[in-house]
């Protein structure tokens, strides 16, 4: 057996880890005794007594220890004092700075020949040596690239093109780009900075109303689309007059004549996107390149109520929010043109675009996702991302297939043993994925990602401490937590290097600053560290498309964008998000209640995978729906003596008091008043999702919906019968 480890280094060093896993908290007299050897002090004649054969096996073994001292993994040295993150900023009025920077002056670019989104990709095609920038493929295929020259030409033809049919080289040139995370969107995006026109998103989920809102809005006279089923969609706005000013339909995929026959109907032109860029590039036009203070994308938020908001973002917040992010992380993770981030969050969305522009402004490779999430996984095999972007129902979803693999006592006991071994390492500060416990329990899930990922960031809702804490040790990467929304471009905070605990969003990035003020009617005031999250720095957007009534809300005149969320300041100068302002309301005795905080609760509960909590100011208490989880819901209930099949399970009365009442146990647990807790629960067997209308594209609650949704369930749960 040693001499089998013995011959590679790398098993040498597991073995030397797994005997001192196992002997490291015992004391020496205990180890000898083990090893059934004398006292220390009979050492030099026992030793005399040894066989050579021993003596030999005992060398062995010394030198396996020996060769894991000197090449141990070593811990990641934090750019900062971890227990002191961020400092008040002089004459603030309490507002924090992140520790990290050259200075008390806020960070507006990290390259100086990268200040806008267009000169963010020259870079890129000018240090990849023109390398691979964009991939896609087919199903059970290679991936195919298209080269940073090919995307740069392409974008100068499209934008030309553009040009040629009565777009102008303007900041006030708004073009609509409809479509699912592919090459195109990336060289429509790039064509319309080559020519500083600006980017408006549009998306399915929006819904038919909103969409038709955002083109009146905006005055888009120019949308850009993926498939005829789109351009359709467009076209039937148009013959209903709703959407007047929309004059130019561009398809990447192929259509019918018939649709092309439809739109001249109607006075809309249907081009293809190659007939575009073939015309643009007979007659090219000079790039027309912005400066950091126009405006880049119109990026309208969903929201949960109402007509969706445009938040103006410039050139220069993008560049500034992703500086941040660089300068944060620099020390520890330098993006190189061999970094591959796996595209498949919504562009549409600032988190992923954010992303997107670290990886190009490096000359690194995007690879886009097939198109079908369930097919993500086969795509990561294929791709091998080093950077992988998730949001934390996917980091739950991974979490909960580990655990369920664990599928008897002993199986579970030692995936939590290791799991244990490997926190201890993360909190010591060291990250990797070559200890014993990767090679024994999670290997399989690190190569379900490809094997090669470095950097994992989360961010869009608040993860659970529990599994960030447990996917930190199983993935073997860095694993960063943002917090921040559209308005600040996507970012305001970030974990900081070397910081790997959980339970708070990270201190403010160097590129704003950050403070809390009271919110009076729930009692947080900001002399206790508690209150409204406002942000101010060049990531903040310059408010909303004509909509100044907006603007003022969420702008003060000082400039702080006011989130609506909650936080508390943590002794390292880290933010933690306790609450959320908005959504707030009164039960029927005067009782404020912040639904979504007691959710956050509730959603810890093992069984439960999404929860709805409702009431309003003619009740006295609240009511609940509950989605359990599929996966980890029976094996939950079996313990309990409760068997059937998840639909059964759904329907059983005794289990639902099972679910109720760890729901309860986890509010007292997290102090919870007892007028903050749910009375009674109604179970529902199918997830809460954007497809079916109930989440919104960034997976947040969308809750008039969900109200009218389980309306009749609602009634019940407050019959007096029940």
């Amino acid at each position: 057996m040693l001499t089998f480890f013995l011959v590679s280094g790398g098993s040498l060093w597991l073995l030397a880890e797994f005997i001192l896993s196992l002997l490291e908290k015992m004391q020496t007299q205990e180890i000898l005794r083990m090893l059934r050897l004398p006292e220390l002090g009979d050492l030099g004649q026992f030793f005399r007594s040894l066989s050579a054969t021993t003596l030999m096996s005992m060398g062995a073994l010394a030198a396996i220890l020996a060769y894991w001292f000197t090449h141990r993994p070593k811990a990641l040295q934090p750019p900062c004092n971890l227990l002191m993150q961020s400092e008040e900023v002089e004459d603030s009025d309490g507002a924090r700075r992140s520790v990290i920077g050259d200075g008390p002056q806020l960070l507006t670019h990290y390259y100086d020949d990268a200040r806008t989104m267009y000169q963010v990709f020259r870079r890129g095609l000018r240090i990849s040596g023109n390398g691979p920038c964009l991939g896609f493929r087919k199903l059970k295929q290679p991936y195919q690239w298209l080269s940073y020259q090919e995307v740069a030409d392409r974008a100068e033809f499209l934008g030309s093109g553009l040009l040629q049919h009565n777009c102008r080289a303007s900041t006030d040139q708004f073009i609509g780009v409809f479509a699912q995370n592919r090459p195109e969107w990336i060289i429509a995006e790039l064509a319309c900075y080559t020519y500083s026109m600006v980017v408006v998103p549009l998306y399915d989920t929006l819904g038919p109303g909103a969409i038709r809102y955002i083109i009146n809005t905006a005055d888009i006279s120019t949308v850009i689309v993926d498939k005829p089923q789109k351009a359709q969609l467009l076209l039937e706005h148009v013959e209903r007059k709703e959407t007047p000013g929309l004059k130019l339909i561009i398809l990447m995929e192929p259509f019918e004549e018939a649709l092309k026959d439809r739109g001249q109907e109607c006075g809309v032109v249907l081009k293809s996107m190659q007939a575009v860029e073939d015309c643009g590039q007979q007659n090219h036009r000079v790039p027309v390149p912005p400066k950091p203070s126009d405006l880049s994308i119109v990026c309208f938020t969903s929201g949960t109520t109402g007509n969706p908001k445009g938040a103006m973002l410039t050139h220069g917040n993008v560049v500034a929010d992703f500086s941040g992010f660089l300068k944060v992380t620099e020390s520890q993770w330098a993006p190189t043109c061999a970094d591959v981030h796996i595209s498949y969050l919504p562009l549409a969305h600032m988190f992923e675009r954010m992303v997107q522009s670290v990886v190009y402004c490096h000359g690194g490779r995007v690879g886009f996702f097939q198109g079908d999430i369930r097919l993500l996984s086969d795509d990561m095999k294929a791709l091998c991302p080093t950077i992988f972007p998730v949001v934390p129902r996917l980091l739950n979803r991974m979490y909960d297939k580990i655990f369920s693999q664990a599928n008897t006592p002993l199986k579970r006991w030692l995936l939590e043993f290791a799991a244990k071994r490997k926190q201890a390492e993360v909190r010591s500060g060291i990250i990797r994925n070559d200890s014993i416990w990767d090679e024994l329990f999670f290997h399989k899930v690190q190569a379900s990602l490809g094997g090669c990922v470095r950097m994992i960031v989360t961010g869009a809702a608040p993860a659970s401490p529990t599994v960030l804490g447990f996917l930190r040790a199983a993935l073997g990467c860095q694993v960063y937590e943002g917090y921040g929304q559209t308005e600040c471009t996507a970012g305001c905070t970030f974990t900081t290097p070397g910081d790997w605990t959980s339970g708070h969003v990270g201190a403010p990035l160097p590129c704003n600053h950050i403070k809390l003020i009271d919110v009076e009617e729930l009692n947080y005031w900001a002399s206790k560290g508690e209150g409204e999250i406002c942000v101010r720095g060049p990531n903040v957007f310059k408010g909303y498309l004509k909509d100044s009534d907006k603007t003022k809300e969420a702008l003060d005149s000082d400039g702080w964008l006011h989130t609506g969320d909650i936080g508390r300041w943590l002794p390292a100068g880290t933010l933690k998000i306790i609450d959320r302002k908005k959504h707030i309301f009164k039960l029927a005795q005067g009782e404020y209640i912040a639904p979504e905080k007691i959710e956050n609760i509730y959603i810890r509960s093992e069984p439960v995978a999404q929860i709805y909590v409702h009431g309003d100011s003619l009740q006295a208490f609240l009511v609940g729906i509950v989605v359990p989880d599929p996966e980890v819901m029976p094996s939950w209930a079996q313990k309990r003596g409760i068997e059937g099949t998840y639909a059964e399970l759904c329907a059983n009365k005794e289990l639902k008091k099972a679910i109720l009442e760890d729901m309860v146990r986890l509010g007292k647990e997290s102090g919870l008043h007892s007028f903050e807790q749910v009375k009674a629960i109604h179970i529902h067997c199918d997830m809460f999702s954007v497809q079916n209308g109930l989440l919104t594209p960034t997976l947040k609650a969308k809750r008039p919906e969900l109200r009218e949704y389980f309306k009749k369930q609602i009634e019940e749960l407050y019959s007096p019968s029940m």
